[in-house]
């Protein structure tokens, strides 16, 4: 109810149904959701002992941060103003498309399969703390209950209460404007190329996405972006192999099945199985 009110927009009139609450409801278990996975990945994290200076991130991690830095820097304005459908309209976006269907699904390869105390893993906890910390923040206005429940679990029994708290301070991600373009590259391409492989998923020629390889065709700034991450550009795209290719013209997205057997470990169907 506290999201409905929050969602709604006063300036005109209110409706209220059991179909309007069935969507409020889903858009609070996305939220819900979000939060049990960065919990649950910060579960051995301990900031004093884990803590990487940004520049050693993986830069994937650095640009989760800056999107977390824009979400808090238009909520935060949202909420001086009043504006708080604007505000949890955005916030929900947030948990369902930028961290749900991008940064999070493309974390879970290294979260899961590389070594406890490895870099790629602790970068990863790093930008989830941070994330986590601002997040909780932003929500606790309006999700109270939940907010709070949540700060206890991150914060393991803290002193203070989530709303003696103020907005948090988030690091600064040593990205630089170049690299930050790179990634909204990617995002639109990424979006091009998970329509194609969900075209072949129909079609039966893949199944899930890292039975794919793509090959991506485009010239100037586009093609730049991709190939400066090289074969960790696989990574951000979910398959298992991602070339880009010079070409002239339109972008174009062309989608493969793998010829080689699938890893056990990581899911990847690679050439040295």
């Amino acid at each position: 109810l506290r999201l409905w009110v929050a969602a709604s927009d006063y300036s005109g009139e209110l409706t209220i149904s059991n179909e309007i609450l069935k969507r409020v409801v889903e858009s609070y278990r996305r939220i819900r959701n979000t939060l049990r996975f960065l919990l649950a990945n910060l579960d051995d994290f301990d900031l004093a002992r884990h803590r990487l200076p940004a520049e050693e991130w993986v830069e994937i991690d650095r640009f989760a941060l800056e999107l977390a830095r824009q979400l808090q820097g238009e909520l935060t304005g949202h909420y001086e103003r009043y504006e708080f459908h604007l505000a949890m309209q955005k916030f929900v976006k947030f948990c369902s498309e930028d961290l749900g269907s991008f940064y999070l699904d493309i974390l879970k390869d290294r979260l899961y399969t590389t070594a406890q105390d490895s870099k790629p893993r602790r970068s990863a906890q790093n930008a989830l703390w941070h994330i986590a910390n601002s997040l909780l923040r932003l929500m606790a206005p309006v999700l109270s209950f939940t907010a709070e429940e949540a700060w206890e679990v991150l914060n393991r029994n803290p002193e203070r209460c989530i709303f003696e708290e103020e907005w948090y301070a988030l690091p600064s991600s040593r990205l630089q404007p170049s690299a930050l373009d790179d990634w909204k590259n990617i995002l639109q391409i990424r979006e091009l190329s998970n329509k194609k492989i969900e075209e072949k998923r129909a079609q039966g020629v893949v199944g899930s996405s890292l039975q794919a390889e793509l090959d991506i065709y485009t010239d100037g700034p586009t093609l730049e972006s991709m190939q400066r991450l090289g074969d960790d550009l696989k990574f951000a795209f979910i398959v298992s192999r991602a070339t880009a290719h010079q070409r002239q013209g339109e972008l174009t997205v062309d989608v493969t099945p793998s010829t080689h057997k699938k890893c056990e470990r990581c899911w990847h169907y690679r050439a040295d199985v």
